[in-house]
């Protein structure tokens, strides 16, 4: 089980919260739950509506876009911010190859936090619209 200076370290490595103080990665760290999936299991479905935020810390997954493999990657990698800010549906679907422990925010949770914090807000959304010109 991480302890919550530990999900502050995994978070922080996250390019969506990169732009965040410590006491506001704090916040999200208490937000975060650790999960463990299976191998084989879906965690995001592509045209879904998301409803959760995944940082995968250990274990493999693939991903694919219109039922083309779009990649595979293994140990640390996130998915599922980009729906929960924007309210579209999901644009992939993420599938555990391996066992998987991974750091999981809802959408309830992320949303509640996003109203109760402006700073923590506008830094998520500069942060995505940065990941998207790209």
């Amino acid at each position: 089980m991480f302890r919550r200076d530990a999900k502050i370290e995994l978070l922080k490595q996250v390019p969506l919260f990169a732009e965040c103080s410590k006491r506001e990665l704090a916040e999200v760290a208490a937000l975060a739950d650790e999960m463990h999936f299976p191998a084989g299991k879906t965690l995001i479905e592509e045209g879904k509506r998301g409803r959760e935020f995944f940082v995968v810390v250990d274990g493999s997954v693939e991903v694919r876009r219109k039922g083309r493999r779009a990649g595979k990657h293994d140990g640390w990698s996130f998915y599922g911010e980009a729906a929960l800010l924007t309210g579209k549906p999901r644009n992939a679907t993420v599938t555990t190859t391996t066992p998987v422990r991974a750091l999981v925010i809802t959408d309830r949770a992320f949303d509640q936090l996003l109203r109760d914090s402006p700073s923590i807000q506008r830094k998520l959304l500069a942060s995505l619209a940065a990941r998207l010109a790209d």
